[in-house]
């Protein structure tokens, strides 16, 4: 059952004795749990029924003895189990799993890691209940998913602004959902979200940032390549060089990927590089700038400078002079 289809049972009240929610990416662990305590009790229900340990808390015959209480004055009690990483014990409430108390919904949150499948524990889970693994989207997925997070809420986004969401977000989606939902309280419902709305709602600057620069060095732009560096210099929270030299390093790789494809429709492009169709098409156009000679030299620049931006070899040289350096050498 994916993340759409379990909130929509949870939201019908369809729900399992035991939820086992595992994996690396927190924001749909949270969401599921929160879907949960809202839907499994009336408000009225929840003094009684409602239970929240926290993994470092937690004890295990406490915790046993909660699950296998009964409800008052209610249809069913929660016991809901945060920070399950935290908890030592966790694989030892299969015991309880095996003779489960159908009354009980057990919610168990094990956030940034995954538990064994092979484990009794995971496997007796999915037989009573579901077993939930949250995994990371992706990068190449993350421009799609910020299209239908948006739209679900009302909006259309433009193919540079999501762009820029993406490289200047990332993957955290607990902090990207956070700011999507700002914005989407500062703009009217309906609206095409466009560069300058992030600008203005979200802090990035539309002109001055990482996928800029990758996009004036795409572009041979060595004035305007020259003005970001600058403003990075002057505004060192924008950027560090350990995310230039990590995404200039992807686009590199890419270019060198972009050279030697048999096929370079943007579509063939798209599906094998995993990227969103706007990107393959700016990649298209940059690999005709560049040999794949030049592009060879460039990766083993980069791969000097990201010792460098890890102090290694750098003789402490301060950041703004190293991008400054960096961005020359990539360019001649």
């Amino acid at each position: 059952m994916d993340f759409k289809q379990l909130l929509s049972s949870i939201k019908n009240k369809d729900f399992k004795p035991v939820y086992i929610l595992h994996g690396e990416e927190p924001y749909f662990i949270d969401k599921i749990a929160e879907a949960i305590e809202e839907f499994a009790l009336e408000e009225h229900e929840r003094d009684f029924n409602q239970t929240i340990v926290y993994g470092r808390d937690a004890d295990l015959l406490s915790l046993i003895s909660e699950l296998k209480g009964y409800p008052m004055m209610a249809e069913r009690r929660l016991v809901v189990l945060r920070e399950a990483q935290d908890f030592k014990q966790v694989e030892q409430l299969e015991s309880y799993v095996e003779n489960i108390l159908e009354t009980t919904i057990l919610v168990v949150c094990y956030k940034y890691k995954t538990i064994d499948a092979r484990k009794k524990f995971l496997k007796e889970s999915s037989k009573k209940g579901v077993v939930f693994k949250s995994e990371k989207i992706r990068e190449y997925q993350l421009p799609d998913w910020i299209v239908n997070y948006l739209k679900a809420k009302g909006f259309m986004i433009s193919s540079k602004a999501t762009m820029l969401l993406a490289e200047n977000v990332g993957n955290d989606l607990s902090r990207l959902v956070n700011e999507i939902d700002k914005l989407s309280l500062l703009v009217e419902k309906g609206t095409t979200i466009n560069e300058v709305h992030i600008e203005e709602n979200i802090g990035i600057s539309k002109d001055y940032n990482v996928y800029e620069l990758t996009n004036a060095l795409a572009k041979l732009d060595i004035t305007k390549a020259n003005k970001i560096v600058h403003y990075f210099n002057q505004n060192p929270k924008a950027a560090d060089l350990t995310n230039i030299v990590s995404n200039l390093f992807k686009f590199f790789t890419q270019l060198m990927r972009v050279h030697f494809a048999q096929n370079k429709s943007r579509e063939f492009i798209a599906n094998s590089l995993k990227v969103h169709p706007f990107v393959a098409g700016e990649l298209i156009q940059a690999a005709g700038k560049f040999a794949p000679k030049k592009i060879a030299a460039n990766i083993e620049i980069l791969y000097e400078f990201d010792l460098k931006s890890k102090g290694v070899n750098s003789n402490n040289v301060p950041q703004g002079e190293l991008m400054q350096e960096l961005t020359y050498r990539l360019l001649h």
